[in-house]
């Protein structure tokens, strides 16, 4: 089922300031990957194929956590560039330790600070730009903010791929909205969205979005390209 295709309702206004954000992942990092795995995994794999990611690629991940997109994307693009970048330090020590144990060359990927808001890269240098589980804490101001620095970073013809908790169409989906509801941070201060017309409005092309539901998590896997000269679609992104 797409995102497009179950009823519309409001969403939540985010309820974690920005400034506690790197806080409450310090609290959440040791116990992060127990949930993550449960009902993230899905939509990580159905996000790393559908990117089309090929050997030989840039990649930026953007809010890389505790790394759990690494083993994914080193699988496919051993020989490829890869910087991942997070505001929370205990996240990105559980993540270079994730990074070690895939045995990638650490000349090629490499993690480090980085906020989504300003990141520090020249414009129109990455093949790929992934991102996950950030835009759905974010205020929904402040999601065009964040669009345009991606689209920045990307050269035209880059690939957009972002996984986000989104409303499900089912009543069981909805445990997950009654849990922010009572407490953001037992979610780390997710709530569902959709940011389908928040990229289109922020000049990317939105090829696919698909909706991954696991273990009554709901998610939305969205893949968009920067416009430019590169247009053509790769293989792995045909039906």
């Amino acid at each position: 089922m797409r995102t497009s295709e179950y009823t519309e309702r409001p969403i939540q206004p985010a309820r974690l300031e920005r400034e506690a954000v790197a806080r409450t992942y310090h609290w959440i990092a040791p116990v992060h990957d127990i949930l993550a795995r449960i009902v993230e995994g899905k939509a990580r794999r159905t996000a790393v194929g559908m990117s089309g990611l090929s050997n030989g690629e840039s990649v930026l991940e953007v809010a890389v956590g505790t790394g759990l997109n690494i083993p994914l994307v080193a699988q496919l693009n051993p020989k490829g560039r890869y910087i991942g970048v997070d505001i929370t330090p205990r996240m990105l020590r559980r993540a270079r330790r994730r990074l070690a144990r895939t045995g990638a060359d650490p000349n090629r990927y490499t993690l480090g600070p980085g906020d989504a808001y300003n990141l520090p890269f020249e414009e129109a240098i990455f093949d790929v730009l992934i991102n996950s589980y950030m835009f759905d804490m974010l205020p929904q101001k402040d999601f065009a903010v964040v669009l345009r620095e991606f689209r920045r970073v990307l050269r035209p013809g880059g690939r957009l791929i972002m996984i986000n908790m989104t409303p499900g169409p089912r009543l069981y989906h909805q445990i997950w909205e009654q849990i922010y509801r009572l407490h953001p941070p037992l979610l780390g201060g997710c709530r569902g969205i959709r940011l389908g017309q928040a990229a289109r409005d922020s000049g990317l092309q939105l090829l696919r979005e698909a909706f991954v539901s696991q273990w009554t998590f709901p998610s939305e896997v969205l893949l968009c390209r920067k416009p430019g000269s590169d247009t053509s679609v790769p293989h792995a992104l045909r039906d």
